[in-house]
C-alpha cells in the first residue's frame, strides 16, 4: 500500500520552475532514496511533501487521502540538512519541548526520550546545551527528535553528515528497525554507497524532472554493460583470446574482466574457455554502482543550476 503518492507535481518561483511534472509512489515501510545533484529540485519537492510549500499543480496523496498540511504534518518527521536546534537550550528540555509540539504528553515524551538516550548512549547529555555538542553529537540528537513521536513518514536529508563510522552504523540500524515497524523513510543524500546499503527504491531528479525511478537492483540491471569477471584455476592465460565473443577490458595472470559482445551468451563464453582447457573458478557479472549511474546521467549538469524559465 502506498503511504505517499505524488501526482504530476509542479512548483514555480516567479518565472522560475523548480519542479516540473514529477510523480512518485512510495510504499509503506519502504526506504526510498531521493537523489539528485545540487539544484535538482529535491529540497523543493521535500518542502511540498512537508507542507512548507504548496504545489502550483498536481496533488499529494498521503495515507490514502489528499494531503492536509495542517493535520498530516503530525505524522511526518523531517530532519533537514541544515540543523534546526536551539543552541542555548538544554538538550533534555529541548527534546521534551519538540516532542510535546508533536502531540506527545509530558510523561510519555519523557519516557521515550530516556529510552532513545540510553539506546544512543546520550544519558549524560540531558543538561548539556546544543552549542556544546560536536556536529556528530548534534546529528544524533536531531535524529532522535525527528523519530521520537513515531511518525508514519520520516524524511532524512544527509543524516550521516559528521558521524563517525560507529554512530553511522547505529543510525543505519535504527532506520532499518523503523522501516520494519512500518515507518516509511525518504532518504536524501549525495553519498551513493549509503544509498546502496540502505535503500529499497530510488528516484533520481535532475533539472526539476524525474529521470530515473525503480528498485536499486532493477536500476543496476537496466544500466549493466555485459561486463564479467572470470577467475581461472590456470596460473597463466593464453596470449591470444577470441575477440568475436568478447572484448578484454583487463587481464591478469589468472583472471579477466571482459565485455560480452552482442549476439553471444554467457554459455558461449564459458564453453570457449572450456575448449581452451582453462578451468573456471568463478564467473560473475559486474553491475554498475549507483555512483557510476548517477555520474553517467548528470555529468553535464552544473553543480548549481539556474532554474529554467517557464512559459
Amino acid at each position: 500500500m502506498a503511504l505517499l503518492q505524488l501526482n504530476n507535481l509542479q512548483k514555480n518561483f516567479a518565472t522560475q520552475r523548480a519542479v516540473n511534472d514529477i510523480s512518485l509512489t512510495i510504499e509503506q515501510g519502504q526506504i526510498f532514496g531521493l537523489l539528485g545533484p545540487n539544484g535538482a529540485g529535491k529540497t523543493t519537492l521535500i518542502r511540498m511533501i512537508t507542507g512548507i510549500f504548496y504545489p502550483d499543480q498536481g496533488e499529494i496523496i498521503f495515507d490514502g487521502r489528499p494531503f492536509d498540511p495542517i493535520n498530516d504534518v503530525a505524522y511526518i518527521g523531517y530532519m533537514p540538512e541544515e540543523r534546526g536546534l536551539y543552541k542555548k537550550m538544554k538538550i533534555g528540555e529541548q527534546t521534551l519541548y519538540l516532542a510535546q509540539l508533536k502531540g506527545l504528553g509530558k510523561a510519555e515524551a519523557t519516557r521515550k526520550i530516556k529510552e532513545w538516550f540510553v539506546r544512543f548512549n546520550m544519558e549524560s547529555w540531558w543538561n548539556k546545551k546544543v552549542e556544546d555538542l560536536s556536529k556528530g553529537m548534534s546529528q544524533k540528537l536531531q535524529f532522535v527528535t525527528t523519530v521520537l513521536h513515531e511518525p508514519k513518514l520520516i524524511i532524512l536529508d544527509e543524516p550521516f553528515s559528521g558521524l563517525d563510522p560507529v554512530n553511522a552504523d547505529l543510525i543505519k540500524e535504527e532506520i532499518h528497525n523503523l522501516a520494519r515497524k512500518g515507518a516509511t523513510v525518504i532518504f536524501s543524500t549525495h553519498r551513493m554507497e549509503q544509498v546502496e546499503e540502505i535503500c529499497d527504491h530510488i528516484a533520481l531528479v535532475n533539472k526539476g524532472e524525474k529521470i530515473l525511478d525503480g528498485t536499486v537492483q532493477q536500476v543496476k540491471q537496466d544500466f549493466k554493460e555485459n561486463l564479467f569477471r572470470i577467475n581461472f584455476s590456470n596460473s597463466v592465460l593464453p596470449e591470444h583470446l577470441a575477440i568475436h565473443l568478447f572484448d578484454v577490458k583487463e587481464k591478469k595472470d589468472n583472471s579477466l574482466i571482459l565485455q560480452r559482445n552482442e549476439g553471444f551468451s554467457n554459455n558461449d563464453i564459458i564453453q570457449y574457455f572450456i575448449n581452451k582447457g582453462l578451468g573456471i573458478e568463478s564467473f560473475n557479472e559486474i553491475l554498475p554502482s549507483l555512483h557510476e549511474i548517477f555520474i553517467r546521467l548528470v555529468q553535464d549538469t552544473p553543480t548549481a543550476r539556474q532554474f529554467e524559465k517557464t512559459n
